[in-house]
């Protein structure tokens, strides 16, 4: 069978799509690896944890609980909401994906900033919505113009807060300033995947937000703060219109037997969860300080990771730091996102980026 006829059987759209490009591991040449392209925990997950991993590995040849009611009935005590606001899918993604198939058509549109989570296009190409990309301000979302981007057409709008790939944030005035200006018909997704790492007050708590307005929904991860990425589990907070549309388009058994347990047996340890994370935080501050001391352009982040805008140099920048073992995660012509992993791994990447720079003194500034 010729690769044309082939082609007869899928859509065009196809055609235009790149698929996912997960964050690589980089090897220098005495054998040291240091990932920090995928934000990634860098701690091994508790070992309360690991005991329910374990267990529930034993039940593998049993489908799991489609419903993940036990998941369900954890996150709902451990954020005050109502189970019915609740649902759950592989990873905060596949809840992003749950919900622009819940909302795609061709014709309908999906308005996001750019650069924000490298995922959003592709999914929304695959919902049959047309994306409609609004560009930063200051490394951060401009939501002014979201809001002058909203149509008759548009069905949902995403905001990253904090924002991937940068680490920017929108503080409560102007994002319930925003809020007020979209419309009823078009639903905002907040997508709060690093939430945990946030210590800036002014930046507000979608889950109180969401309470009085219908249209809003929150995304949060197991992924990051959690340190389950490997397991794949996220889950939204809505009013019940919109939970339940979302798992209506949920992939049976999604979230798989495994991953349930190992979620409620985080949020039990979660105490001792967020000890980590303020350990992850103390991390970020100390790089960006250093970044910033060694005269790098580094924008404030309430993330896992910094963002460094390097333009045309991104790729060499990122060729350097695989060079010494570090992955990091580059857009080309944009920048580098670099996880915060362990002070190791940080070490090694700030003494890359300190040579790189010093070997650039003659070129225009970073």
């Amino acid at each position: 069978m010729g690769s044309e006829q082939a082609a007869r059987y899928f859509r065009g759209v196809l055609d235009t799509i790149a698929a996912y490009q997960p964050g690589r591991t980089a090897v220098s040449p005495d054998g040291r690896s240091y990932k920090l392209s995928s934000n990634e925990s860098p701690y091994d997950p508790l070992p309360s944890v690991v005991e329910a991993i374990a267990a529930a590995a034993r039940e593998a040849n049993r489908y799991p609980d489609n419903g993940a009611t036990g998941l369900t009935a954890a996150i709902a005590r451990r954020f005050e909401v109502p189970t019915d606001h609740i649902a759950v899918g592989c990873g905060s993604v596949g809840v992003t994906q749950q919900l622009l198939e819940a909302v795609g058509e061709p014709g309908s549109e999906v308005v996001y900033a750019w650069r924000s989570f490298e995922a959003y296009p592709l999914l929304a190409d695959l919902a049959a919505a047309t994306s409609v990309r609004v560009p930063l301000h200051d490394e951060t979302h401009d939501l002014d113009a979201l809001a002058s981007a909203i149509t008759e057409r548009t069905r949902l709008v995403l905001v990253c807060n904090p924002n991937n790939p940068t680490g920017t944030v929108v503080g409560e005035p102007e994002l319930s300033a925003f809020l007020d200006r979209v419309p009823s018909h078009v639903l905002v997704v907040l997508d709060e995947a690093y939430r945990e790492y946030v210590r800036d007050p002014a930046v507000p708590d979608g889950l109180e937000l969401y309470r009085e307005r219908p249209n809003l929904a929150v995304l949060r991860t197991f992924s990051k703060a959690y340190g389950l990425a490997g397991l794949r589990v996220g889950f939204m907070v809505a009013h019940p219109q919109v939970a339940g549309a979302v798992r209506k388009t949920m992939l049976p058994f999604a979230v798989n037997h495994i991953a349930q347990a190992a979620a409620v047996a985080s949020l039990a340890a979660e105490d001792e969860l967020l000890k980590r994370v303020e350990a992850v935080v103390a991390e970020r501050t100390r790089v960006r300080e250093s970044l910033l001391a060694d005269g790098w352009a580094v924008p404030p982040t309430e993330a896992n990771f910094v963002w460094l805008r390097l333009g045309e140099r991104t790729v060499d920048f990122a060729a350097a730091c695989a060079e010494a073992g570090v992955s990091v995660r580059p857009f080309p012509g944009e920048g580098a996102r670099v996880s915060i992993g362990s002070p190791e791994a940080n070490d090694i990447f700030l003494a890359v980026a300190k040579g790189y720079r010093r070997r650039k003194q003659a070129a225009p500034a970073l």
